[in-house]
């Protein structure tokens, strides 16, 4: 379940700036619409998850019809030949997709004995699922190559991952029951949905700043998902979905490391860790390129672990140590939808701008002025971060190695 349900968003995702620019013509404002539906699917998730998995449903039920109607809006991608025709199908499919994220960790949750320990092993998996996707993209159908990119061949990414849905939306009905966790009887809040009742935590400074900075750093993270394969790929460099992989094996490399910085460096030298890596990643992309110097891009790329572990999974430790019992899930909720919600939103709408005025042919983009962007843009959040965010001791009995 856990391999599938990320080889399915790894398997177009990735490579979705790529066939856009590329088949379809569309400009940098126009990707960055395609991109902004994933905030859209998680700002809109939690009513999904709250007002109806949560009440009435089994989880692995929904999460079959979803994926049943994923595979559906698939193909109709698959089959799209222009960007207005391709948008509400994108859309649609990322408002049904995104609330099967935590679909999955419910299932998967329901059948442990201690999820703390267990969950990591099984989770595994999907960064698996979401390498093997690029690889079979590159390496074993090739239709990131110069050739199969002008014939169209990205398209049938949508159309192997629509069998990938239509396949994990029937096999979620054998899962095991997970039945509804909510009582029907009682008041659905809206409130308490969207994790807005976590906001009295803004009240701590310390709280605010990293809030603030995890809304903000989602700008820079944008111009990863939306440009970092159209850019290998317009400037020459080979396999560039297979290459883009090595990011989500030093997912797994970071992550193992994560409890090791954060108890000998603590919270504030963690989350400034991540911010300067961004910074560093940006500029390799800037100033390398396909020739001698692809060893900067392959760095840039490995660097992903790095800046998405030390300050996301860092920040979800830390939401977890303020929000206490209380308010603990429904922190989580405001963090992610602050995050991939509103901060992916504006990200990948600067993103698209940037882009755009940075056009200096068909098909032909200035990369250097449009990673300096992000990359100017991660150092000044990280200073900002340095300066207002106070030193703060974190239980380190809660952190699991």
């Amino acid at each position: 379940m856990m391999f599938l349900e990320f080889f399915i968003w790894g398997g177009w995702f990735v490579t979705l700036g790529t066939f856009l620019d590329f088949n379809l013509n569309a400009s940098g404002a126009q990707i960055a619409t395609a991109f902004s539906t994933q905030s859209w699917g998680a700002i809109i998730a939690p009513f999904i998850i709250g007002l109806i998995a949560d009440r009435f449903f089994n989880a692995e039920k929904i999460l079959g019809i979803l994926h049943l109607a994923g595979a559906v809006l698939m193909y109709l991608m698959y089959n799209s030949t222009n960007f207005a025709e391709f948008y509400p199908l994108v859309l649609g499919y990322m408002i049904a997709y995104m609330p099967t994220l935590a679909l999955v960790n419910s299932v998967s949750f329901n059948q442990m004995k201690d999820p703390a320990k267990e969950f990591s092993f099984i989770r595994v998996f999907g960064t698996i699922g979401w390498i093997v996707a690029g690889l079979v993209i590159s390496y074993v159908f090739f239709w990131d190559a110069p050739e199969a990119r002008e014939e169209g061949m990205l398209r049938n990414t949508f159309l192997m991952v629509g069998i990938a849905s239509a396949f994990l939306g029937l096999f979620s009905f054998t899962l095991p029951k997970t039945p509804p966790t909510v009582d029907r009887s009682k008041k659905v809040s809206l409130v308490e949905t969207l994790g807005l009742d976590a906001l009295s935590l803004l009240k701590s400074k310390n709280f605010l700043v990293f809030f603030l900075a995890s809304v903000l750093i989602c700008i820079p993270l944008a111009f990863y998902y939306q440009n970092a394969n159209l850019f290998l790929s317009e400037i020459g460099t080979e396999n560039p979905t297979g290459l883009m992989t090595i990011g989500q094996a030093s997912e797994v490399l970071f992550m193992l490391l994560l409890p090791f910085f954060f108890k000998r460096f603590g919270f504030k030298m963690t989350i400034i860790a991540g911010m300067i890596a961004w910074t560093i990643r940006y500029l390799l992309f800037a100033y390398g390129d396909a020739g001698e110097l692809v060893f900067m891009l392959i760095l840039g790329i490995a660097l992903h672990g790095l800046c998405y572990d030390f300050f996301f999974v860092a920040g979800q430790i830390y939401t977890d140590f303020k929000a206490g019992e209380k308010f603990k899930s429904s922190a989580q909720g405001l963090i992610t939808l602050a995050t991939y919600g509103v901060g992916m939103l504006i990200g990948f709408y600067v993103a698209g701008l940037i882009s755009d005025s940075n056009l200096v042919g068909e098909k032909l983009h200035d990369w250097k002025s449009i990673w300096i962007f992000p990359a100017a843009f991660a150092f000044g959040v990280m200073i900002l971060f340095a300066l207002f965010f106070r030193n703060e001791k974190i239980d380190k009995s809660q952190i699991e190695i």
